[in-house]
C-alpha cells in the first residue's frame, strides 16, 4: 500500500506517524515544499525571541527520526493531483504514485493589494526563512508596523515586543482578534496592549507604503489619515488554503477541501486534514475553516487510521483558540458570538483585566470567551465539547458566570456542590 501525504507540518507529521503505528509495512512518503526539517510555524515566535534555536521549531527533534520509521521525506512542491491515475504531480515534473492520498498542505499569508508591499523590507511570518531576515531588521528600538491584530498577529506582536522594537499595529477590524473576541474583550487586549507601550489603531488600514526620508524607511499612510514610519513591516492579515494545486483535480474543494467525518474527500481513497480542510463544525453543524493546531492534529489521526484501513471519525472540528498577548491570556471557544435567540452573560473588570461570557443553545453552553482566567479555560472547554445540559445550573451561570467552575462540577461529573457564593472576577 502507498501512502502519499503532502505538506509536512503537524498534521502531516501526525498523520505519517499514526499510518506508521497502524501499518508497520505500508510505503509512506511525506512531501515538503520548504528546504526545511518538518516545523512548527507556530514555534517560530519563541525563535524571534530568542528562546529557542531553529532546531527547537523542529517537530521531530531525534536526528534520523523519520528514516527510523521508514518515512521517506521528499522535496517538493505539489502541483497537481490526478485522482483517476492516482498520481502527484510536482513542480519540479516528477510524480508520485499513490494507493491513498492525504492532503495536508495547510495554508499562506495573505497580502493585501496595498502598493509599495513588495518593498524589501516588507515581510510575511509564516516561514524560518522570513524569520531570518525579521531578526536581522527586528533590532532593540527599530520601528515596526504590523498589519494585522488577529490570533497570528498577537502571537507575533509577542515576539516582536520582546526584542524590545517601537511597535504600532494596524488592524482594519473594530477590535483586536476580531475572529476570536466579543467587541468588550477585543477592546480590553487593545487596553493591554496599549498599556504595555504598542501604538495600536483599529478600524484603520495602511493605505499604501513608501520610501521615508532616509535609507531602508518605510512611509506608511493609514485610511485615517495618519503617517507612520517603520523600519520594518510585517503584514499578519490572515492566510488562505493552500488549494490552487487542486483545479480540474475532481477534488471538491469551496473555500477549503470537503471533508466527511472521516475526514474524507469525494474521491474516495484522498483525504484532507488541517488548515486546508472544510469540515463540519461542531457546534453549528455547518462548515467552517479551523485553522488551528489542535484540530489539525486530531483531523490528522482520523485520516490516518481509516487510510490504514480502521475505522474513525470526528464528530466535528471546534473553536479552540487560546492566546498570550504580552503576558495577558485569553481564551474563546466554540460558537463564542453566540447564536440569534439564544442567551448569553458578560461581565467585565476592566481594571484587573478579567472578563467572562457565555453563550448558551437552550441549557447547553455552545460557546464562551475569556480574560484572565486562566483556572477557567479547562472547564470552559470540556462544557462546550460534551455539550452537558447544565438544567438549573445555566439560569444560576446566568446571574453569575463566575460560577462556572461550580456548574463544572455539578454537571458534567454529576454530582451538585454547595453554593460558594458570588465571587470577583
Amino acid at each position: 500500500m502507498k501512502h502519499v501525504i503532502i505538506g509536512n507540518g503537524p498534521a502531516g507529521v501526525v498523520a505519517a506517524e499514526t499510518l506508521r503505528k497502524a501499518n508497520p509495512k505500508a510505503e509512506i512518503t511525506l512531501v515538503g515544499d520548504e528546504p526545511e526539517p518538518p516545523y512548527s510555524r507556530m514555534a517560530i515566535p519563541y525563535l524571534l525571541m530568542g528562546n529557542i534555536g531553529e532546531s527547537g521549531t523542529h517537530l521531530r527533534k531525534e536526528k534520523g527520526h523519520f528514516d527510523a520509521l521508514g518515512i521517506k521525506l521528499v522535496s517538493g512542491r505539489a502541483a497537481a493531483v490526478d485522482a483517476k491515475a492516482r498520481k502527484v504531480k510536482l513542480a519540479d515534473g516528477k510524480s508520485l504514485d499513490f494507493d491513498r492520498l492525504l492532503i495536508a498542505t495547510g495554508s499562506h499569508p495573505l497580502k493585501p493589494p496595498i502598493a509599495g508591499m513588495d518593498a524589501p523590507n516588507v515581510h510575511t511570518c509564516w516561514t524560518l526563512e522570513d524569520a531570518r531576515a525579521i531578526v536581522k531588521l527586528a533590532q532593540s528600538g527599530s520601528r515596526v508596523l504590523q498589519i494585522g491584530a488577529g490570533f497570528i498577529g498577537c502571537i507575533i506582536m509577542e515576539a516582536l515586543a520582546a526584542r524590545g522594537t517601537q511597535l504600532t499595529v494596524v488592524e482594519m477590524g473594530d477590535r483586536m482578534v476580531p475572529r476570536m473576541m466579543t467587541e468588550k474583550a477585543g477592546g480590553m487586549i487593545r487596553q493591554w496592549c496599549e498599556k504595555q507601550g504598542v501604538s495600536v489603531h483599529t478600524g484603520a488600514k495602511v493605505q499604501s507604503l513608501r520610501d521615508g526620508a532616509k535609507k531602508g524607511e518605510l512611509l506608511a499612510k493609514l485610511s485615517t489619515g495618519q503617517e507612520i514610519l517603520a523600519d520594518l513591516v510585517i503584514c499578519a492579515a490572515g492566510v488562505a488554503p493552500n488549494i490552487d494545486f487542486l483545479k480540474d483535480s475532481g477534488i471538491a474543494v469551496e473555500r477549503g477541501i470537503l471533508v466527511d467525518a472521516d475526514m474524507q474527500s469525494n474521491v474516495p481513497g484522498i483525504y484532507a486534514a488541517g488548515d486546508v480542510t472544510e469540515a463540519v463544525d461542531f457546534i453549528s453543524g455547518k462548515r467552517t475553516l479551523n485553522a488551528i493546531q489542535p484540530n489539525a492534529a486530531d483531523q490528522a489521526r482520523i485520516a490516518a487510521i481509516n487510510m490504514a484501513g480502521g475505522k474513525a471519525s470526528l464528530p466535528g472540528s471546534l473553536a479552540i483558540n487560546v492566546l498570550d498577548t504580552l503576558g495577558l491570556i485569553s481564551a474563546s471557544f466554540g460558537q463564542w458570538w453566540g447564536e440569534a435567540g439564544g442567551e448569553s452573560v458578560e461581565r467585565a473588570d476592566e481594571k484587573d483585566f478579567k472578563y467572562i461570557s457565555l453563550q448558551f443553545k437552550d441549557d447547553v453552553l455552545i460557546g464562551a470567551t475569556s480574560i484572565g482566567l486562566t483556572d477557567h479555560v479547562g472547564v470552559l472547554r470540556g462544557l462546550t465539547m460534551g455539550r452537558v445540559r447544565l438544567g438549573e445550573w445555566k439560569e444560576r451561570l446566568l446571574e453569575d458566570p463566575t460560577r462556572i467552575m461550580e456548574a463544572y462540577l455539578a454537571r458534567a461529573q454529576g454530582s451538585e456542590t454547595r453554593y460558594l457564593g458570588t465571587r470577583p472576577i
